[in-house]
């Protein structure tokens, strides 16, 4: 145990002496967290679609000032005389509403009409939040025209969580995870890949300490780090973002503890077999940040990611952090939704702790 402490705290002084680097550590997750949280947004708002009403009835109008009420679209006429299309291709409008002569009359005799929408599907998941919409608007509609008979069954729409429909409520969670993914890694395998670039690991190699101890001293040092990431990152989501902990906050901490660990172990293990610090960015660059980013429910939900990239995201350990993160910032569930987390998360940290006692167990002598 003294060995590990020793090793933690040479690691720990070299970190603190380079102020730079200390500085980077602690303020780049929050940058990430804070830009990432700001800058992407699942809701769809103010799509330009044109308008060709060839009725120019009552109405008519009437649908259209529907459609301009809503958030999604913002309505722009155009004369009867142009083609709507063309409005697309010029990449003008990303829809068009055509109102067919006669609507007006059809609706007033209860007979069925048809609206057409065109919409631009060069963008398919806009396109379906725009037919979405479309559909909603028309919905309502018809049932404004249909107010004075009673309708036999009235859905009463209640939104838990997250009433307001903020997408920053979803994707901070995420990018919390998302960044205690790359950054506590990353100086970890840092660590280690100078050490072996330099060859100041021989001096390891010589001394009494195990390849257990060795690791262990590391992981000790960053998992410090790391907390420390994670704590003012936590600060962040609360007063930039408006989250607080729900329910039992027991969950979210005991997890946090070992994704930390299970974070800190996937540096050591890269750091242990690659001996090359340029190599050892890009391979946590990509195993650490990319995959965690893509293929870990931190944009989109895993169901959503075709099967074959599919069973690679259960080896990642962003995927159970995200949802204990969201559980306990904007559920409250507690354990009933998230028991199976941390012990997923373990068995991936020990199998990276394993890895990396693999790569550097030539450093044991036998006495």
């Amino acid at each position: 145990m003294r060995r590990i402490i020793a090793q933690a705290r040479k690691e720990l002084t070299q970190v603190l002496r380079d102020r730079l680097t200390l500085v980077l550590a602690l303020l780049l997750p929050l940058a990430l967290l804070a830009l990432m949280g700001t800058a992407i947004s699942l809701s769809v708002t103010d799509l330009p679609v044109v308008v060709q009403d060839l009725d120019n009835s009552p109405e008519s109008r009437r649908l259209i000032e529907a459609f301009r009420a809503s958030l999604t679209f913002r309505v722009v006429e155009m004369p009867v005389d142009e083609q709507p299309e063309q409005s697309l291709i010029d990449n003008n409008a990303r829809g068009a509403i055509v109102i067919p002569e006669n609507f007006g009359r059809d609706l007033v005799r209860g007979q069925n009409t048809e609206v057409q929408f065109l919409v631009d599907a060069s963008d398919a998941n806009t396109a379906n939040i725009m037919r979405g919409a479309a559909n909603a608007v028309t919905q309502n509609f018809v049932k404004s025209l249909r107010a004075k008979t009673a309708l036999p069954i009235k859905a009463d729409v209640r939104l838990w969580f997250n009433p307001g429909r903020e997408s920053s409520k979803y994707i901070a969670p995420s990018m919390l995870a998302v960044g205690l993914s790359l950054f506590p890694p990353l100086l970890a395998a840092l660590a280690l890949s100078r050490e072996g670039e330099q060859k100041t690991i021989l001096q390891v190699y010589v001394s009494s300490i195990s390849a257990h101890e060795y690791l262990l001293g590391k992981i000790a040092a960053y998992f410090t780090i790391a907390l420390a990431e994670w704590f003012l990152s936590l600060l962040l989501t609360f007063f930039l973002f408006g989250l607080r902990l729900r329910g039992d906050p027991t969950p979210f901490l005991v997890c946090t503890v070992i994704y930390l660990f299970c974070t800190v172990s996937f540096g050591t293990m890269v750091g242990a077999a690659i001996p090359n610090q340029a190599a050892a960015i890009q391979a946590v660059q990509l195993a650490g940040f990319l995959l965690s980013y893509l293929l870990s429910g931190a944009i989109f939900p895993v169901a959503n990611i075709p099967v074959p990239l599919n069973f690679i995201s259960y080896v990642i350990p962003a995927r159970y952090y995200i949802v204990v993160v969201r559980d306990a910032l904007v559920r409250g569930g507690g354990w009933a939704g998230v028991w199976h987390a941390p012990f997923v998360l373990a068995a991936i940290g020990g199998f990276f702790f394993l890895i990396a006692w693999k790569n550097m167990r030539k450093m044991q002598v036998e006495a």
